[in-house]
C-alpha cells in the first residue's frame, strides 16, 4: 500500500486526519501528517519530512498530499522526489484525501489520478451543483 504523508501549515493536516477518522471511524494505517510552523527552517522541514517518510513508506512508495504549490515546504519536498516512488500533489483537500483512501492499492500513476479527480470534483458551486446521473 502506498503511504500518505500530509505536509502543511499549522493544524490543516491533523484537521484533514482528524475528519478522515471521523468519516471512517478509524485512522487509516500508513497516514501522516507534518505540521509547519511559519517560522521553521528548510533543514527542519526537511528533516520532519524525512522521519514522516520513513514511517509512511512501507515499501511501495509514498504519495506527499502538501497544502500550496510552491511554498518553502513544498520547495523542500520536491527535492525529494522520486518518479514512481516518491511523489507529490498539491492543493490537498477532504474530498481528495477521502477518494485516495479508497484507491490506495492502485500503482503510484492510478492514485495520483485518483488524487488530482477528487481534489477537483471536490470544489462545487452550491448554487449551481454537478448533475449526477444515476445509474442503471
Amino acid at each position: 500500500m502506498i503511504g500518505l504523508l500530509i505536509l502543511a501549515h499549522k493544524n490543516l493536516g491533523n484537521g484533514l486526519i482528524a475528519a478522515v477518522e471521523h468519516t471512517l471511524g478509524k485512522r487509516p494505517s500508513q497516514l501522516e501528517s507534518v505540521e509547519l510552523d511559519f517560522a521553521e527552517s528548510p533543514e527542519r522541514i526537511d528533516e520532519n519530512l524525512d522521519q514522516c517518510l520513513r514511517k509512511v513508506d512501507q515499501g511501495e512508495g509514498a504519495l506527499i498530499l502538501a497544502d500550496v504549490y510552491g511554498a518553502t515546504h513544498t520547495n523542500v519536498a520536491c527535492r525529494r522526489l522520486q518518479r514512481g516512488r516518491i511523489e507529490l500533489v498539491t492543493g490537498v483537500n477532504l474530498p481528495m484525501l477521502l477518494r485516495i483512501l479508497n484507491y490506495r492499492h492502485m500503482g503510484m500513476d492510478g492514485l495520483i489520478d485518483k488524487a488530482l479527480s477528487g481534489g477537483c470534483s471536490g470544489i462545487v458551486c452550491a448554487g449551481n451543483p454537478p448533475v449526477i446521473e444515476e445509474k442503471r
